[in-house]
């Protein structure tokens, strides 16, 4: 069976979509399978969130890896919450900004 490519998780918080569709692109063009929140904007209703909260936790479970999208350091309760995931299902966890 041939090689298939790796497949990245990316997670961060909503205020970081245009960097979230940045680290998208450069992650495809290096021939990286992406999957990436869904994008639903201010107009959801909660259990429209907790649904794709829920979601986005089987996107990581397709990932080999997570990578979390945070400029500055900042992490956010859902973000948090899925890296928490991520760690104990043993998938890898990498930052685009160090604190």
């Amino acid at each position: 069976m041939p090689d298939r490519p790796e497949i990245v998780c990316i997670c961060g918080s909503v205020r970081f979509a245009e960097e979230m569709r940045t680290a998208n692109l450069e992650l495809t063009l290096a021939g990286v399978i992406v999957v990436a929140p869904g994008e639903a904007g201010e107009s959801i209703t909660n259990e429209q969130k907790k649904a794709l909260d829920a979601l986005h936790l089987r996107k990581i479970d397709l990932a080999d890896r997570v990578l979390v999208v945070n400029p500055g350091g900042y992490i956010g309760e859902s973000t948090s919450r899925e890296i928490a995931y991520a760690r104990a299902i043993g998938k890898p966890v990498s930052f685009t900004d160090t604190v």
